[in-house]
């Protein structure tokens, strides 16, 4: 290696760390802690695709971070080893956050289907139809069950695509031999109301819903993964306990456990340490606090995510400490600007409630007297953190529908 800047950083690198990808957040370990009752539940209703037989659709629920996606992608991969030639069955996963159109999510399905070339999907140039039929075609006759997981479900809502969940949810009744069972994954408990009658009574299936974990369940989803990416005595024995309780604070969530373990290993590892100590946690929640609020921020459904814009353009006007009618007006011109079906005023109220129970808002009851008593909002998030979901999909789809009525949202 030639003389560089970098030299000493990688001298001094002390690798502690024997097998990192097991610290990523999308890793599938073989063992997945406290989530026995709900990988039997799922399995049981899909084995039957073993045998030829179409399962029920499966909604499955839960917050950020309490497995949802490990333990369905866990089943995905215990289902090939039952059918390593995918003879039977075959299991297609689909992020819907990041295939994020009707017209993708097909294309995404159809060329995980479609082996050969020369019937491979284009990437554009087709109609959503055309791509819908291609795909019914092809799997009409193969006397094959697919199991179609589609995760973030609900990010395709603000999309508009409805119509997507309902193709799918009736491709049954155009396939003779074949069959499709979906899975889908959210954050909201109440994602089948977003829908259209017409899809949420053909997506309508089974639901399993993960709650969040406990300390205790933390600390031992870190024991495994500590396993097996560290050698004997790499962590110190306060850090598994640290990082837990932290994340128990955040709403169980195991993800923010395994990133502070992976970011204090890479911060003892810079410094040349030999061992993670509780000290390099501390320093690690310091360096990915606002990354958690973020991405607490990121992960919420779309409805909650216009709320937030809602009370974020009060407060870019002056009204800073706003009311639920404040935020409703505001919110039901958003939703007349970019053309989405606004909630009732209750609904919204629910969602502002959920924004102040994960700390991005606070929302207090004051009395005013004979006028009575209302619920003054406020913001409780810094600048930079509202900068950063100014980034997000939804903010600039907002921004980008500037209309002379926009002038008058609050």
């Amino acid at each position: 290696m030639g003389n560089s800047i970098f030299n000493q950083y990688i001298e001094k690198r002390n690798v502690i760390t024997k097998n990192k990808k097991v610290l990523q957040t999308t890793y599938v370990p073989n063992v997945l802690p406290h989530r026995v009752e709900q990988i039997d539940s799922i399995a049981s209703i899909i084995s039957i695709a073993l045998n030829g037989e179409k399962p029920s659709n499966i909604m499955v629920y839960g917050k950020t971070g309490t497995g949802k996606t490990a333990v369905v992608n866990y089943i995905g991969k215990e289902l090939k080893k039952a059918d390593e030639s995918e003879e039977k069955c075959q299991y297609i996963y689909v992020n819907c956050e990041i295939v994020d159109t009707p017209y993708s999510v097909l294309y995404n399905i159809g060329n995980q289907i479609i082996v050969d070339d020369k019937n491979r999907i284009p990437f554009t140039g087709w109609s959503f139809e055309k791509v819908y039929s291609e795909i019914v075609n092809y799997i009409k006759n193969l006397n094959k069950v697919y199991i179609v997981v589609l995760d973030e479900i609900d990010k395709l809502i603000y999309k508009k695509g409805d119509d997507v969940f309902y193709y799918l949810a009736k491709i049954n009744e155009n396939l003779d031999t074949s069959r499709v069972s979906l899975i889908g994954i959210s954050n909201n408990m109440k994602f089948l109301e977003l829908l259209e009658p017409k899809a949420r009574s053909r997506l309508g299936g089974e639901s399993i819903v993960f709650s969040p974990y406990t300390k205790v369940e933390l600390e031992d989803i870190l024991k495994e993964r500590v396993k097996e990416a560290f050698d004997e005595n790499a962590i110190d024995e306060a850090v598994i306990s640290y990082c837990a309780g932290i994340a128990a604070k955040v709403d169980g969530d195991a993800r923010v456990a395994i990133d502070l373990l992976k970011t204090a290993a890479d911060i003892a590892e810079r410094n040349g340490d030999s061992t993670v100590t509780e000290a390099h946690v501390k320093s690690a929640k310091n360096t990915i606090e606002f990354d958690v609020i973020s991405e607490a921020i990121k992960t919420l459904p779309p409805q909650s995510k216009l709320v937030l814009i809602s009370i974020i353009k009060n407060s870019e006007n002056g009204n800073s400490s706003m009311t639920t009618g404040d935020i409703y007006k505001t919110y039901q011109n958003i939703s007349s600007t970019i053309g989405t079906t606004a909630l009732t005023q209750r609904r919204i109220g629910d969602l502002i409630t959920e924004l102040d129970s994960i700390g991005i808002i606070n929302a207090s009851v004051r009395s005013f007297g004979r006028a009575g008593r209302s619920r003054i909002i406020e913001l409780n998030i810094d600048k930079h953190i509202i900068d950063n979901f100014k980034q997000d999909s939804i903010y600039r789809n907002f921004e980008s529908y500037k209309s002379p009525m926009q002038t008058k949202l609050m």
